[in-house]
């Protein structure tokens, strides 16, 4: 007997996480001076940007958070939220890479983020649902074992408190297993929520719906242009998750998208931890409350932005996570984009070849509330001028390392060819007519290429393919309904209005007739 599937989807017609169903909205409207020298303007309103914003009104600076939709719509919004003292980049990468000085200073950054959320929860009393938790990592191969003991010695030489237990919580049979006690969970947006309202009473502005789509420098003052404002700073952060437009980074991260389901269990029995596997790609597992109901979250199977089926990756993850849990239903299912830096470290301070004071933060993997709350307090230091012993380490100009550039090269090989093969691969038609309702599809019509997308009452929404970011072609996504771009991971709505960076212009609206 099948069982039933109850999931919960925005408004627009994205996924949506639980976090984003349960909150209530903040009255963020200020106005903005044109005329007003501010001290920063800190673009992106997730955990990275509200707590750098936070930290510097806070230090008596006077700042504004801009964001192209609302605060915690991006990867805060869509995050599983573990809270780790371990990361996604081990740290036997970590020393490979940077040596062992650079492993250790990686190590101390994760505790510290770790740490801020912490101590920001007990200073502002946040009620988002913390709690500690074990968290496990097992292996079910021989090959996972001994990538384990690299996690385990890694974790060992920076300090990092861990053990090999034989009693892991998980109906998957494994081979051998780590524990690292004291991980943590939240709600990411009860946090992200009441860190705005501390920005807001410290007297800081946030201006939503406003996507800065430029910002020209004169005598060390920024003017940040968008179709409502203009802000003049003398600072500009950019936790937009990457910067927009074309520069450094569209070719050092990666961009992914990352699967999770949340289910309700016949039998009731939740794991009361953190639970990760070894696989590649990997799946992890926790429980949470939500509205009073006890939820399984079941997460991974990520992959390239644009590059894979989003609907067979959701059906891989429910036939797994069926597989090893009684079932009752699925409740909710989103996913989330994230980007993987080439040489393993996230790219944090002075963005390069933009004008001094202007900053960014980017490349956390799958870490982003810990490297994210780190960011803010290393942004906060830029901002006013004061060092910071992670800078150096983190620094988005620092020399690549050897392993790094491999990674370079495979990554930007792979941009080149979705630039050229797209393009190659879109057959004639003759007719939309074939356009199934809710679906859409690249096509070519009478000689030119359309985006193509058939609403549930029969209209079709047509734009330009080609990415308003680096001309790449985009690619349908079926459960998102979005637009996404394989090469640097922009994403649009089906009426090609920008959903993430690094593009800033919407995808162009075609008349097409169906023939």
């Amino acid at each position: 007997m099948a069982t039933k599937t109850d999931v919960t989807i925005a408004r627009d017609g994205e996924l949506q996480s639980p976090w984003q169903t349960d909150l209530n909205e903040i009255n963020a409207t200020a106005t903005v001076s044109p005329d007003k020298v501010y001290d920063a303007l800190i673009v992106g309103g997730g955990i990275t940007g509200v707590t750098t914003a936070l930290l510097l009104q806070k230090a008596g600076k006077q700042t504004i958070i801009a964001d192209a939709h609302t605060t915690g719509f991006g990867t805060t919004g869509g995050t599983s939220a573990h809270i780790n003292t371990f990361a996604d980049t081990t740290y036997k990468e970590a020393e490979s890479a940077f040596d062992e000085e650079g492993a250790q200073l990686f190590a101390d950054a994760i505790r510290e983020g770790y740490a801020l959320i912490k101590a920001t929860i007990y200073d502002l009393k946040i009620d988002c649902d913390y709690e500690n938790k074990p968290g496990y990592i097992y292996a079910e191969t021989d090959d996972q074992v001994k990538q384990l003991g690299d996690i385990y010695d890694g974790a060992v030489k920076v300090g990092v408190a861990v053990n090999y237990t034989e009693d892991v919580p998980t109906p998957v049979p494994y081979k051998k297993a780590l524990i690292f006690e004291y991980q943590a969970q939240f709600h990411p947006l009860k946090y992200l929520q009441s860190l705005q309202q501390a920005y807001l009473a410290a007297g800081g502005i946030i201006s939503e719906n406003t996507l800065i789509t430029g910002i020209e420098t004169t005598e060390g003052v920024h003017t940040a242009a968008s179709a409502n404002i203009s802000v003049r700073a003398k600072a500009v952060v950019y936790a937009t998750h990457m910067p927009p437009n074309i520069n450094l980074f569209n070719f050092e991260c990666a961009p992914y998208r990352s699967y999770v389901i949340a289910v309700k269990l016949k039998s009731g029995n939740y794991p009361d931890a953190l639970i990760y596997d070894t696989q590649e790609p990997y799946h992890y597992v926790r429980s949470h409350t939500i509205d009073g109901q006890q939820l399984l979250l079941v997460g991974g199977l990520d992959h390239k932005t644009g590059h894979e089926d989003a609907e067979k990756a959701f059906a891989d993850l429910e036939k797994y996570t069926r597989k090893y849990y009684n079932v009752s239903s699925i409740k909710y299912r989103w996913s989330s984009q994230y980007y993987v830096p080439v040489d393993g470290l996230p790219y944090i301070g002075q963005m390069p070849l933009a004008a001094d004071g202007i900053y960014c933060a980017t490349g956390y993997n799958g870490n982003g509330m810990m490297l994210g709350s780190i960011a803010a307090k290393i942004l906060s230091d830029l901002v006013r001028k004061r060092p910071n012993k992670y800078q150096d380490l983190f620094s988005p100009s620092r020399v690549k390392p050897i392993d790094g550039f491999s990674e370079f090269v495979k990554e930007n090989a792979d941009v080149a060819y979705h630039f050229v093969t797209d393009r190659v691969n879109i057959h004639e038609t003759d007719s939309l007519k074939r356009l199934q309702p809710g679906t859409g599809k690249v096509v070519e019509v009478n000689g030119e290429k359309i985006a193509a997308y058939r609403d549930d009452a029969g209209t079709i929404h047509a734009l330009s393919p080609v990415c308003t970011h680096a001309k790449c072609i985009v690619n349908w996504n079926g459960e998102e309904k979005s637009w996404d771009c394989p090469c640097h991971g922009a994403r649009y709505d089906i009426e090609g209005k920008v959903l993430t960076g690094p593009a800033t212009r919407d995808l162009p609206k075609i008349n097409q007739n169906e023939s």
